[in-house]
């Protein structure tokens, strides 16, 4: 929401609701529900406001808890008090420190989707392209490019090894 707009529907905090809240306007949601909120306009969802549900709006603003999934056309804010528990998406995203969320985000300023997704058996044959020369039925190769190849395969599984034991620690 725009610093200039205003919420044309308030919810105070002492006020609880359980089903759907849906609307044209800019909401603001201090109180608890119990439900999802669907709103083509923006939503302020304030510090002391506890949502179990999945919110549906243009651009998200979170300051209380939310225990389900955020979409939003534009954009999402969590500002240093929000606690999230659910999946976000939207085209922008905006994370203050302090901020907890555990959850996927999916972040894409285009708005396309894009599919990261692999079946097995698609790693599974990406990982055949790669594989030695020297396995049955692969074609003859020059001795200089098969050491070079070689040469490559170990300095990556040397990379690797040493990345994921700084990062990790010692197993």
């Amino acid at each position: 929401m725009q610093e200039h707009e205003v919420a044309k529907t308030i919810i105070a905090e002492d006020i609880e609701v359980t089903g759907s809240i849906k609307c044209e306007s800019n909401i603001q949601f201090d109180g608890k529900l119990n439900g999802d909120i669907n709103c083509i306009g923006d939503a302020i969802i304030g510090s002391t406001a506890n949502v179990k549900g999945n919110i549906s709006v243009n651009c998200a603003t979170v300051l209380g808890q939310v225990n389900g999934n955020i979409i939003a056309k534009d954009k999402i804010e969590l500002k240093t008090s929000a606690y999230v528990n659910g999946d976000i998406k939207s085209k922008r995203l905006t994370v203050e420190d302090g901020v907890t969320f555990v959850g996927k985000s999916e972040v894409n300023p285009s708005g396309v989707g894009t599919s990261r997704a692999h079946s097995r058996s698609e790693i599974d044959s990406s990982a055949h392209e790669i594989s030695p020369a020297n396995e049955v039925g692969s074609a003859p190769e020059d001795t200089d490019v098969s050491a070079l190849k070689e040469e490559i395969r170990k300095n990556v599984k040397e990379e690797v090894k040493s990345k994921s034991t700084s990062f990790f620690g010692k197993r």
